[in-house]
């Protein structure tokens, strides 16, 4: 998979820095002992007449951007007495403008992260505590909210997880294995069970059935699947019951022979089952691209791409992932947080512009409705994945990845994500069948280990 779009995008760099730059965050000395510990709850921004002046500071696709807009609008209407400068950055330049934002103490007021840089931006003072602002806010039910999004951006000083918010979650982003409906009616085969993940073997041989030279002219012109291997063999991995680290998240495992496995039947989907198009077709017209012209069987959808899909030529919809030795399908269920600046000179209306993002149900349906994520409130999500009359129908797959299989992308552990960003550099000639699995994974875990151990060392100096 060569192209997504919404947050996903952003993680096209796997778990890189996504934090961005804003033209003014605001810095005095007053706002850097405010930290949320006993600030008056959120919904007090309003007591005051005076304007206040809040930067928003984010990135997404064409119709993200659009709808975030809109909810901004909604909120100024809903708080007179605020004005929000909507800022929106290209999300290649996002790492490069956060160090800037931070080294010139420029960070906005509001801003998306990531959660793997959760331990090094509270450690380093940039994010505001809301604790105290969220739960003194009757507004606002946590409870009601996905357990999985809120709990990422806790932190206790030691573990991620736990003790108090440094953020609440933007979106849950549950990564699902979509699937050409149309496709599979044309071609007479039964469609796959949503409720019971294909075996390996059942799936390599579905997508040969469809792997085909459409017009006869000696080329494959339909494929089975056309997978990315930064975002889909974690899939593949895990399901296997293999990982990237060990359960101290000290020790890289990719040494493991499940491991090897995993990795190795990846490439052979390309090289030996000839299920997924070679790098050469690949360049002519990459899966992304195939999949939106109704030339593959399965690909991955994320929420973040309803919107795009509603105009596919073809009927699609969602199951689980393969599974491994385990019997049990596994994916990734991603996020980005929205913080605040620890020095913002507006903390209380900060917090209330976050809040309405991610927990108000007027914010939330207009995100919902503009098709770009899933709902945050739990009963909304329920109702919205029973509604069978919209794209895709079994939307609940999307629910049963966050409450049931989906998982933290193994970077959000660790101090950094330089060791798990390595493993994908120098991954190309795996896939290319040029050198197996098993020795690409013996040479590169000591590498891999080596840039881990800086991380743990970078942590616990980040502490002193």
């Amino acid at each position: 998979m060569l192209k997504k779009k919404g947050w996903f995008t952003l993680l096209s760099m796997v778990l890189m820095l996504s934090v961005v730059l804003a033209g003014c965050g605001g810095n005095n000395n007053a706002a850097n002992s405010n930290t949320g510990g006993n600030a008056k709850p959120a919904n007090s921004a309003n007591d005051s007449k005076e304007t206040k002046e809040l930067t928003f500071m984010f990135r997404g696709g064409p119709d993200e951007q659009t709808a975030y807009k809109n909810v901004v609008k909604k909120f100024e209407a809903d708080h007179p007495n605020v004005k929000v400068k909507v800022v929106v950055t290209a999300a290649d330049q996002y790492a490069t403008k956060l160090k800037a934002a931070i080294t010139g103490k420029s960070v906005p007021d509001v801003f998306y992260f990531e959660s793997g840089d959760l331990k090094a931006y509270v450690n380093s003072g940039v994010l505001l505590d809301l604790t105290s602002y969220v739960e003194k806010n009757e507004n606002i039910k946590l409870d009601n909210i996905w357990k999985y999004g809120v709990d990422l951006y806790r932190y206790d000083g030691t573990m991620a997880g736990q003790g108090n918010m440094y953020g609440m979650p933007k979106d849950v982003g549950p990564f699902a294995l979509g699937y050409n409906k149309t496709m599979f009616e044309k071609a007479g085969i039964p469609l796959p069970d949503k409720d019971k993940p294909y075996t390996w073997d059942e799936f390599i041989k579905v997508a040969q059935q469809l792997t085909i030279d459409k017009d006869g002219d000696g080329k494959l012109d339909q494929f089975g699947a056309g997978f990315n291997v930064n975002w889909t063999l974690q899939s593949f991995v895990w399901s296997n019951g293999a990982d990237w680290l060990d359960s101290t998240k000290t020790k890289v495992t990719i040494d493991d022979p499940k491991f090897a496995e995993a990795l190795q039947f990846f490439a052979d989907m390309q090289n030996k089952y000839k299920i997924t198009p070679s790098t050469e077709q690949a360049q002519t017209l990459d899966t992304y691209q195939r999949w939106m012209k109704g030339e593959m069987a399965f690909f991955p959808v994320g929420p973040w791409d309803m919107s795009t899909y509603e105009t596919l030529p073809f009927d699609y919809d969602l199951i689980p992932y393969p599974a491994g030795s385990t019997g049990k399908s596994a994916t990734w269920t991603g996020s980005l947080g929205i913080g605040a600046s620890a020095k913002s000179k507006h903390p209380e209306e900060a917090v209330e512009l976050i809040n309405y993002l991610t927990a108000s149900k007027e914010g939330m349906d207009a995100l919902v409705k503009a098709k770009v994520q899933i709902p945050n409130l739990i009963d909304m999500a329920t109702e919205w994945a029973a509604d069978t009359t919209t794209k895709p129908a079994n939307k609940e797959e999307f629910l049963q990845v966050v409450n049931e299989y989906g998982r933290v992308l193994p970077g959000h552990y660790t101090y950094n994500a330089e060791w798990y960003n390595l493993f994908f550099t120098d991954i190309q000639p795996v896939i290319d069948g040029k050198v197996t699995a098993a020795d690409y994974l013996k040479s590169e875990q000591p590498k891999m280990q080596k840039l881990l151990d800086k991380a743990v060392e970078q942590e616990a100096k980040s502490k002193q």
